[in-house]
């Protein structure tokens, strides 16, 4: 197995589609934290603004000069060949990080740790949040002005329970893979990776509820135990960059413990570059 080049520590501290202030409010003791572990600082994307709670398209325009900064860092830390290590506040930043992994590594699989699918578009969303079309737009099934290129078979859909209908119908023509929470979570997501490279993206709300402090609840997901075992068998893989988002305002430094010992296998990969 290749051995991972250096960790590139990044926080993007900016708005992008939030309905609260609540995980901007939260991603700086992220931040914090996995820059104890890493033993370096992280490179700040944009600042903190008040909460929108818009629809998609007006949230997306006033998001964009920190997305497209930080698609701009990403290319940057993967053209150096550096291994990025992100917290972020929601997932709609995939927006801008997965179209430049998958422009600099296109061998690479995003594992996608999530409640949700994430897969509509502006054409199917019941809510108008721009979260729930973070994945579908670096899918390229629509243009959020930040780039696509991500492969449906190079994208693994993890711990996913809540998934609309037209994200199904979505899944079901493109061959996207989904890896449900259940027993034996942690071979079944090894036998979809195939020990591919890999770019993991956790939501926190993957966990079951009141696991970590996180915005939506929804029941029956991943335990840490889970969780842990899946990044064991990751490491399996080469770790091509990790990025957290979606934890709360009230996430002290102690609840981020068991979050990372349950993270510990990726993050000593990295660590070990």
């Amino acid at each position: 197995m290749p051995t991972p080049p250096a960790p590139g520590l990044t926080h993007f501290a900016a708005r992008a589609g939030d309905h609260n202030d609540r995980a901007m409010a939260a991603s700086p003791r992220l931040a914090q934290a996995l820059a104890g572990l890493l033993g370096q600082p992280p490179t700040v994307i944009g600042a903190p603004e008040p909460a929108l709670a818009a629809d998609w398209d007006v949230e997306l325009t006033a998001a964009r000069p920190a997305l497209q900064a930080m698609r701009a860092h990403y290319d940057d830390v993967l053209g150096r060949g550096l291994t990025p290590v992100t917290a972020l506040s929601r997932c709609a930043v995939a927006l801008a990080t997965l179209p430049a992994v998958a422009q600099h590594r296109p061998d690479a699989v995003v594992i996608w740790f999530d409640a949700h699918a994430d897969l509509n578009t502006p054409a199917t969303t019941p809510t108008g949040y721009l979260g729930g079309l973070a994945l579908s737009g670096s899918l390229g099934w629509w243009d959020s002005g930040l780039g696509a290129g991500l492969a449906p078979d190079r994208t693994v859909l993890a711990g996913v329970r809540d998934i609309d209908p037209p994200e199904a119908e979505l899944m079901r023509s493109h061959a996207v893979a989904l890896v449900a929470p259940g027993p034996d979570f942690a071979r079944r997501l090894g036998e979809a990776v195939a020990g591919r490279p890999v770019y993991i993206h956790i939501d926190c709300d993957v966990l079951d509820p009141d696991t970590v402090p996180t915005d939506y609840r929804v029941p029956n997901g991943l335990s840490l135990g889970d969780l842990r075992a899946a990044a064991a068998v990751l490491t399996g893989s080469e770790i091509v960059g990790l990025e957290i988002g979606e934890l709360e305002t009230q996430t002290q430094a102690e609840d981020l413990d068991p979050l990372l010992q349950a993270l510990a296998p990726v993050l000593t990969a990295v660590v070990q570059s």
